[in-house]
């Protein structure tokens, strides 16, 4: 690890000249800022500006029934929506003492994994396209659409998908979405293998990737990394093993780890990530096949909307509806910790409650936040042109950075 950065050189008469990189830059892939001292081509030091997007997610919280909040969730990383949608209503299921049945537990790892490889592609594809290589990019964009397709069939919506309630889902998975699961799932492979092909081996994207910006595990864990990128520098963390969630304790998947905490492995571990996402899919496929086919949520009518029919001829119905839409459900005095295994490492939502109808206190643990803080110290001495396939290899997501 590099010195930390140090603060600007004022001297008129220094040969160093500063540039600013973003905001509003498209190798930044996001809303956010460094402002960097340059020799030549060389970084000297820099300093990372965010908050460019803020927009006070956890302070809007305090005022929203909990079922509110879940929209607030998908802007946060909206690569992966669902998991930021599911990790908040296990964090509330928590907080209430709900248990989700088996089958809803299946259909949840189901969509976090589909929402794993969506995000995985796109972040493996722009590393593609930052050195050069477009191709794979647009390649694999084909099958994030069949994933967003599939959310469109199970919720309506494809990028910010509101998808899930408290205690499971809005409504059953149809035919339609089950198959068009499965066509992926026995589709994707090959792609994948191919789109190895074309950058695993290739010597221009070895050259621009292997050996750029290692990381070691002490220092890694030194900045609590997680995620990928921790994963990538030889440390087996995963939330889904460590403090298993959804059932993941009956699934039988590995944790990809790398070597040196490059770029290179950086890549290398999503991909690997993606092929055990698939492999944990098949296999919440056939476990649902073995549990009661209507099942869908929970027992938990103060928190799932009642049907309409239902709410317009039963007294009972109308009264749940009205008590779950104005958030006048009672919750337990106390404070909770969920988190999940977000794309980018440890999405976490620590809840204080009060009893009332809304969050006291809600906090977001967002990985792109705290993977980011290193970046300009770790940039120190780089190559410019490295310092891009740096940050694209960390994947920053503005949402999940500013929130």
């Amino acid at each position: 690890m590099q010195n930390p950065p140090v603060f600007f050189d004022n001297d008129p008469q220094s040969e160093l000249s500063t540039l600013n990189l973003g905001p509003t830059h498209p190798a930044t892939h996001g809303v956010f800022q460094n402002v960097l001292q340059m020799d030549g081509e060389r970084i000297v030091s820099g300093v990372s500006t965010i908050g460019y997007i803020h927009r006070a997610f956890e302070k809007i919280a305090e005022h929203r029934p909990f079922y509110q909040i879940t929209p607030l969730t998908d802007r946060l990383n909206y690569c992966s929506s669902p998991i930021n949608n599911m990790g908040w209503h296990m964090t509330v299921e928590k907080l209430a003492g709900i248990t989700t049945p088996k089958r809803v537990d299946y259909m949840r790892v189901i969509i976090m994994e589909l929402a794993r490889i969506a995000d995985h592609i796109i972040c493996n594809g722009v590393l593609g396209v930052d050195t050069g290589a477009f191709t794979g990019f647009l390649y694999m964009m084909e099958y994030r659409e069949e994933i967003y397709e599939i959310y469109e069939e199970i919720c309506g919506s494809r990028l910010t998908t509101n998808i899930g309630r408290i205690g499971g889902f809005e409504r059953n998975f149809n035919t339609i979405a089950f198959n068009k699961i499965r066509k992926f799932v026995k589709a994707f492979p090959a792609v994948l293998k191919e789109f190895e092909n074309l950058f695993n081996r290739n010597r221009i994207f070895i050259d621009r990737t292997k050996g750029v910006a290692p990381v070691t595990a002490e220092t890694a864990l030194s900045y609590s990394w997680s995620g990928p990128l921790l994963r990538a520098t030889g440390i087996d963390y995963d939330v889904r093993v460590m403090e298993p969630y959804s059932s993941y304790e009956e699934f039988d998947f590995e944790i990809p780890v790398g070597e040196n905490g490059d770029v290179y492995s950086r890549f290398l571990v999503r991909n690997e990530e993606m092929k055990q996402s698939l492999r944990i899919i098949e296999q919440a496929l056939n476990k649902i096949e073995k549990e009661p086919a209507d099942i869908f949520h929970a027992n938990v009518p103060e928190f799932y909307l009642p049907p309409k029919e239902e709410v317009y001829n039963n007294m009972e119905a109308l009264i749940y509806h009205f008590k779950i839409v104005m958030g006048e459900v009672e919750t337990p005095v106390t404070e909770v910790y969920h988190a999940v295994e977000g794309a980018n490492g440890e999405l976490g939502f620590y809840l204080v409650n009060d009893g009332g109808r809304s969050p006291y206190r809600l906090h977001f643990r967002r990985p792109s936040f705290i993977n980011y803080q290193m970046y300009a110290p770790m940039s120190q001495g780089m190559l410019l042109s490295d310092a891009i396939i740096n940050m694209s290899s960390l994947n920053v997501i503005a949402g999940e950075l500013d929130a």
